[in-house]
């Protein structure tokens, strides 16, 4: 594999673990979930000798009695009292925490850094689960024990001789809970820095900048309850068997009402095709399939403004005869921008709608007669359309849609992100954004006795130039694998070795640890699955799923270790350390974090009464303004977007590619080498390629390929040797898996709209490899 300029050394090649046999690929023909899931986790369970282990957290996960919410996905918690509210990844996520191999000094003293740089990162994570603080020992060049106390000290003192705290960066993956999610951006806000990136920066950041342009909220104003009941679903970029895979019982449950279900995405998932849901026992028993999709679109990649723009073009042209095509009542009362928008619709021609989207008109009209016909409709989406230099107008595009026909403000209607990580969502309300509003600092300064900076801060991409500039010297990452996770991975590496400190709070070994400040610590804390044992008893912790519902977990599993702490404790240490003169209560939080949530009930708008609302069966929503069809807009109204519609089409010669996860990944974290929904076994270097597009450049099945990405600024770079696979997608689009792929985001390939990398429409060249 071929780096950027900038590299000082080669990267690690290889994510997943050694192929035993030679890579194959047949296409997948089988319902999504059903035995094939059942298989994959009693085969998981066997390897991770979790048989006992296991099964007991299957039946304590997403439960609203007592016990812990999934650590994977955001998905809601079914509403109706399932008692097996699960899935194949979901139970992976949990089991690879719960493992019994452990990462301890002896570990670190019989490996030095520079041999595990080496390593594969799924060998890194199959070590084991850390086991104590350790700290980076530059003259030996192993990590060495550290107690918690000096551990601490040394991430005050380097905070405290900072010349500016805008000097120091605090990132946070998606599941860390609620409770340290405020203590931690209450800390870098006493210190007097809104440097918060988070993994939001890389997801769903266009989602809520569209939104609260759109409609003043950033967030979906959907529930559970209004997937149950909408007429019409439409799925956009959503890879749903794999990335949330509980929304296949919704989809299952849609169809066998008779609801219409739209998937949209350049290449045809499992989960847009049938399944039979393991909890439903007799279509198990009986390998009874239900259809998960009525209609698939596959528009070219970056093509959905298009389709959607077509979609309310035909609506348009069809309420000129069907007065009853537009929710004219809704439109006259409640937005503003509607005869503008109109006026762009009918300007726009057809041919150009199909060219930008790569679709018939025939397969436009066809996806908005469902939507005409529906009552009530949802539209649903995810990094499918959020990864690109024109999310935000592509989001904006599902608003304008959604507004026609009134799908705003009533059961069963209205926009759904699908949002990643268990608490992303969670993060972003409890503080964790480097563009706080002046309200928010407001609340949060009157609540904390705090005078917090007013200045925005660094997102991930302008964290990562600043680091490798000097002009941000620690960082800070709670939870995830930044080393991986972001875009342009050698200037990554080398923007986080160039820190004085980086700190990582972590559960497992992964590149983030090996790719490290001139001074490191690792600091392990405990799983979602684990006991939190403090003063007043075992504590529990908060979460917000992707439709903003907030509800407690509690831990069931004695930790892995008894020199794990908390990570509401972690950031208690490190605040107390680096803000002697702190008048915060820290260790009195950590004591009890009903204390912590009393404090957020007065600082976060709608966590009033925080304490016993959260504690109510299945928690409680945060209320979302824009449901109950306030808008807290400029207007005061739903904002229509006038947009023009990008060019998308790649250039002669060039195809558009989409980074993805396989079937069995989280997020950084590989459990194999093999992608089942897409066919794929013992092979993640791979590219998807249309077959006439792999025999326009003399390319075999299976063949070598080398790929070359080109930046905005002309820069290239490069994977070599990776292998051609012919895929039903659209021609000129290509698809690969991150973070492998990583590598071939440049770090100022991100949209200028939402500041997000564009890892889902890069621009290549494929080639039969060199030799």
């Amino acid at each position: 594999m071929s780096i950027d300029d900038e590299a000082q050394e080669p990267l690690e090649p290889r994510v997943g673990p050694v192929p035993e046999d030679d890579p194959e690929f047949r296409p997948y023909r089988h319902p999504a979930a059903g035995w094939g899931a059942a298989r994959s986790v009693t085969r998981f369970l066997l390897e991770e000798r979790a048989l006992v282990d296991g099964p007991r957290a299957i039946m304590r996960m997403n439960h609203e009695n007592g016990g812990f919410d999934c650590p994977g996905c955001a998905w809601p918690d079914d509403t109706k009292g399932l008692h097996l509210d699960i899935c194949e990844n979901g139970i992976k996520h949990v089991t690879w925490e719960m493992t019994r191999k452990r990462v301890d000094r002896d570990f670190f003293a019989a490996h030095a850094v520079t041999e595990l740089a080496g390593w594969s990162d799924y060998d890194l994570e199959n070590q084991g689960r850390l086991t104590e603080p350790m700290v980076y020992d530059a003259a030996s060049d192993h990590y060495v024990p550290i107690s918690w106390k000096d551990a601490f000290e040394l991430v005050g003192a380097t905070l405290r001789g900072l010349d500016s705290p805008n000097r120091a960066a605090y990132y946070t993956s998606g599941r860390l809970g609620n409770e340290a999610t405020f203590l931690y951006q209450l800390m870098a806000r006493e210190l007097g820095t809104n440097n918060l990136p988070d993994c939001s920066n890389m997801c769903h950041e266009a989602s809520g900048r569209a939104l609260q342009a759109s409609l003043g909220t950033g967030k979906g104003t959907v529930d559970l309850k209004d997937w149950e009941s909408a007429d019409a679903l439409f799925i956009l970029g959503v890879n749903a068997a794999s990335n949330a895979p509980r929304m296949l019982t919704a989809l299952a449950e849609a169809d066998r009402r008779g609801a219409r279900i739209v998937h949209v995405n350049p290449l045809v998932e499992a989960a847009a095709t049938r399944t039979i849901v393991p909890h439903e026992f007799t279509d198990m028993a009986l390998f009874r399939t239900t259809r998960t999709s009525t209609l698939n679109l596959q528009p070219r990649i970056g093509g959905d403004m298009a389709l959607l723009r077509g979609m309310a073009k035909a609506v348009l042209e069809k309420s000129a005869s069907d007065p009853k095509a537009l929710d004219v009542a809704f439109l006259d009362r409640h937005t503003a921008g509607f005869e503008e928008y109109r006026a762009l619709c009918e300007a726009t021609p057809w041919e150009e709608l199909e060219r930008q989207s790569g679709l018939s008109r025939d397969d436009i009209l066809e996806a908005a007669r469902v939507y005409g016909e529906a009552d009530r409709s949802i539209v649903s989406w995810c990094l499918g359309l959020t990864q690109h230099e024109h999310g935000v107008d592509t989001v904006r595009e599902i608003v304008n849609l959604l507004l026609l026909r009134g799908n705003l403000g009533r059961e069963g209607a209205g926009p759904s992100p699908v949002r990643g990580h268990s608490n992303v969502q969670g993060n972003r309300t409890c503080g964790i954004d480097h563009r706080p509003t002046d309200a928010f600092l407001d609340r949060l300064a009157d609540a904390c006795g705090i005078d917090p900076p007013r200045e925005h801060g660094l997102d991930t991409v302008r964290t990562i130039r600043a680091m490798r500039e000097g002009t941000v010297k620690v960082f800070v990452g709670m939870g995830g694998n930044f080393a991986l996770a972001a875009p342009d991975t050698a200037a990554t590496y080398a923007a986080l070795r160039s820190c004085d400190l980086t700190v990582q709070v972590s559960t497992k070994l992964n590149r983030s640890h090996v790719v490290h400040g001139r001074a490191a610590l690792i600091l392990p804390c405990l799983g979602r699955t684990e006991k939190d044992h403090q003063r007043r008893g075992v504590q529990s912790t908060s979460v917000e799923d992707s439709m903003s519902m907030v509800h407690l977990s509690v831990g069931m599993k004695r930790p892995a270790s008894p020199h794990l702490l908390s990570e509401p404790a972690i950031v208690a240490g490190m605040a107390r350390a680096a803000l002697p003169d702190s008048e915060t209560p820290w260790d009195w939080y950590v004591e009890d974090y009903d204390r912590i949530r009393d404090t957020m009930a007065e600082a976060l708008e709608g966590f009033e009464d925080f304490n016993r609302r959260v504690r109510l069966p299945l928690g409680f929503r945060i209320k979302q303004p824009a449901r109950e069809l306030v808008f807290l807009t400029p207007s005061g109204r739903a904002e229509f977007s006038s947009a023009a519609l990008p060019d998308i089409v790649p250039e002669p010669g060039t195809l558009a590619l989409g980074t993805m996860r396989s079937h069995d990944q989280w997020n950084t974290t590989i459990y194999s080498d093999n992608d089942r929904y897409r066919g794929v076994k013992n092979l993640r270097t791979l590219v998807f390629m249309n077959r006439a597009d792999m025999r326009e450049r003399g390319i075999a099945d299976m063949g070598p390929v080398d790929i070359t990405s080109t930046a905005k600024d002309g820069s290239s770079r490069f994977l070599t040797g990776y292998t051609a696979i012919p895929y039903d997608i659209p021609r000129g689009c290509a698809a690969g898996y991150m973070p492998e792929m990583n590598v071939l985001c440049a770090l100022g390939d991100y949209s200028t709209q939402s500041d997000q990398p564009i890892m889902k429409h890069l621009k290549v060249t494929v080639v039969p490899a060199a030799g």
